[in-house]
């Protein structure tokens, strides 16, 4: 009341019911002269989106305060509530950010422009645009967590006005909403934000299904209401018997919830609801010890489904005991035990406590968490070049389960569900991961792609020479492995992109009678200049990718030098020669599958490099109808690594003889990447192998082996 006076006082004049609303939730914790700061934001709000409206016809203004009225109820700081109020102006009015910056703050100013979206930049398709904005906000996240906190408001408010939207539109916000919005506010530890955003996606994207799950909701604990007051009754007199004050929650089940559960764990509707769910609240973390024994002492637990969060809080900063109990009715009980303050960050995560933090008090576990999180999202937003690949890295990342693992010092490392010892090894370091060939799990060796479960301790084990392999992008799960392992291939694939462009055009120019070295520096410089390349190993680069020609760029060269290129006896095309491991250059046909030791040409394929086929390829004539992308190559005699082959065996067809074949394969050493029927009737069959051999030699041996096999009639290499 004395801060409503005091506005008066001040002259603030008449403002719309729903700002006095906003100013009411204020003034239960921010002082006069910053609730007049809101005001004037307002002020200042509604004459920019003047004349503009709603879908709903109502006033735009409405919408930012609302969203300020959600900030309000987590009790935000006044630099928020304005920000908020202000989010949607640089994008949407004339109001620019040097204006916003002089009447309201530097502060201000960096939040909004955090949440704008880049609507006024071009892109490619919608799916970039909404990943760049992401990508933005994120940035701004890293340097204040307010930013976010003001997004999850403007989407929660947009979703409870969802209805406005045509039905395409509906879908595509909701649909963002479960993948991205509610997962972070999950990750952020806003759990209250989190069910809310679910609930109302769920609703918009399946309306049928929403309304029926929530009905039987409904009918559910109608039929139950009976059982659990007695449950209730039970655990409130066994607490106090125990002299345990606590507050005692029963827990609803939402529909997302219960439609999710059905769907991931394939489970009745009846099956997800036979649960009863208590939260138990207690005044300090030993009652909540006490409290655990008391309800283990009523009920007997289910074995292996109790968790302690408390001792090892998860990666949002949540903390309670979780247990569940065989109850009187047949059905389990599940109980969270926490303290008050537990529960008010279970509930709002990194917003609890924020108007009372200072820069003397640390920050709440939940808020330490997220900013230790979104320091590791920069790191790799950095890293990575696409707006899309890092946004599916952050999706990667926002697994609502966590593993919990030991490292031999003792420290606890929380990762994805499904994450694998190599997921653990990036975990620990960048150089760690990057070098890791096997792990020591619980004391026992295992391969890099071990899925790992809580509790176990983790060693890696690293050898200098060790490096990454794409191989390893097929089994790694969390955002900060795949975006280390991709640009460390992205370092190798330009390495050799460089050194093959050098080979290529240093060829090319051999048979101009001139080679590189020839070339003026000032006349190379300015040609790189005129090309729009900053260095020379772009150039080279490009060559390699197949982007440009060496002919052409060799004859550009010699015209540019002139008389100054020195001349030589001209040299006969030497062939280049592959040694299998320039895998970022090269890539080996699917129509012909060359092996070392086959007589082979290269094509130069745009953006892909050479692509290596055989000289009997059936596509080669056609290949060779452009000869200027056709390049003289052969095996070098360091050739290695496995190369995919395609074998054509045919066979009496009878029960077992899949097994035969395949054992006589593996028999000879080598690995089945697929197998199909081509052909098949009541006698006989044909089956294609594609297997993987290291050279001619081996796929000789290979073949030897199948056709001694009884029910083998012949073996072919495909296509012959």
């Amino acid at each position: 009341m004395e801060a409503a006076a005091n506005l008066t006082r001040a002259g603030a004049g008449p403002v719309p019911e729903y700002v006095r609303a906003l100013e009411s939730k204020l003034a239960s914790y921010l002082p006069a002269d910053q609730i007049l700061r809101v005001r004037g934001a307002f002020r200042r709000g509604a004459e920019a989106h003047a004349g503009q409206t709603r879908l709903s016809g109502e006033p735009y203004i409405t919408h930012p305060v609302a969203v300020a009225g959600l900030l309000a109820d987590q009790r935000m700081d006044a630099e928020t509530i304005i920000a908020a109020i202000l989010h949607d102006t640089l994008e949407d009015t004339a109001f620019d950010r040097t204006a916003m910056e002089a009447e309201f703050g530097s502060v201000v100013a960096e939040l909004v422009d955090g949440v704008t979206k880049l609507d006024k930049v071009r892109f490619a398709s919608r799916q970039e645009a909404t990943a760049e904005s992401f990508r933005k906000m994120l940035l701004a996240m890293a340097r204040d967590l307010r930013v976010i906190l003001i997004k999850l408001a403007d989407r929660l408010h947009n979703m409870r006005t969802l209805d406005a939207k045509d039905a395409d539109a509906r879908r595509r916000i909701a649909v963002e909403t479960l993948e991205i919005y509610a997962p972070i506010a999950q990750r952020l530890g806003m759990n209250l934000v989190k069910s809310e955003l679910q609930d109302l996606g769920f609703r918009a994207l399946h309306p049928g299904r929403h309304r029926v799950i929530g009905a039987r909701i409904q009918a559910a604990l109608g039929n139950r209401r009976e059982a659990m007051a007695k449950i209730e009754t039970a655990l409130a007199e066994r607490l106090a018997a125990e002299g345990i004050a606590a507050r005692l929650v029963s827990r609803i089940k939402a529909p997302w919830s219960v439609y999710a559960k059905m769907h991931a764990e394939h489970k009745s509707f009846a099956q997800v609801m036979d649960v009863f769910g208590f939260r138990i609240v207690t005044d300090s973390v030993m009652h909540c010890y006490q409290a655990l024994g008391a309800v283990h002492a009523l009920y007997k637990p289910l074995d292996a489904r109790f968790k302690d969060f408390i001792a090892i809080p998860k990666a949002n900063g949540y903390q309670s005991l979780h247990t569940v109990l065989f109850g009187p009715f047949g059905a389990p009980i599940e109980i969270q035990i926490r303290t008050e303050d537990m529960d008010t960050i279970a509930e709002r995560g990194i917003a609890a406590h924020w108007a009372y933090k200072t820069e003397s008090q640390p920050p709440n576990g939940a808020q330490a968490r997220a900013r230790e999180w979104i320091a590791g999202l920069a790191d790799r937003e950095a890293a990575t070049a696409s707006s899309l690949e890092f946004i599916e890295n952050v999706k990667i990342d926002l697994f609502p389960d966590e593993v919990y693992l030991f490292t031999p010092r003792g420290d606890i490392l929380s990762l994805p569900r499904n994450a694998t010892a190599l997921d653990f090894a990036y975990a620990v370091h960048t150089d760690v991961g990057d070098h890791a060939v096997a792990a020591r799990v619980d004391g026992g060796f295992a391969p890099l792609r071990t899925r790992l479960s809580s509790g176990q301790g983790v060693e890696i084990v690293t050898a200098p020479s060790a490096q990454p392999s794409p191989q390893w992008l097929e089994f790694v799960v969390s955002g900060k492995a795949r975006t280390a392992i991709r640009n460390h291939l992205k370092k190798l694939q330009h390495e050799d992109a460089v050194d093959f462009g050098h080979r290529m055009l240093d060829r090319a120019l051999s048979a101009l009678s001139t080679s590189l070295d020839t070339i003026p520096p000032a006349v190379l410089q300015r040609f790189l200049e005129d090309s729009r390349y900053r260095r020379l190993e772009e150039l080279l680069a490009e060559i390699a990718l197949g982007n440009r020609m060496p002919d052409q760029i060799a004859l550009q060269l010699l015209a540019a030098a002139g008389p100054a290129a020195a001349r030589s006896a001209p040299h006969a095309r030497e062939k280049i020669t592959i040694t299998g491991a320039e895998r970022g250059v090269l890539s080996f046909g699917n129509c012909c599958h060359p092996l070392p030791g086959d007589a082979i040409f290269g094509y130069l394929s745009t953006g892909k490099g050479i692509v290596v086929h055989r000289l009997e390829c059936p596509n080669a004539a056609e290949l060779r109808k452009t000869p200027e992308r056709c390049i003289e190559i052969d095996w070098d005699h360091r050739v290695q690594g496995d190369y995919k082959v395609q074998l054509r065996i045919e066979v009496l067809n009878r029960p077992g003889v899949l097994a035969t074949v395949a054992a006589a394969i593996a028999e000879a050493g080598s690995n089945i990447e697929n197998v199909e029927y081509s052909e098949r009737d009541s006698t006989a069959a044909t089956l294609l192998f594609t297997i993987e051999v290291k050279n001619r030699k081996n796929l000789a041996d290979v073949m030897r082996r199948v056709r001694r096999a009884p029910v083998v009639h012949g073996v072919y290499r495909h296509p012959v």
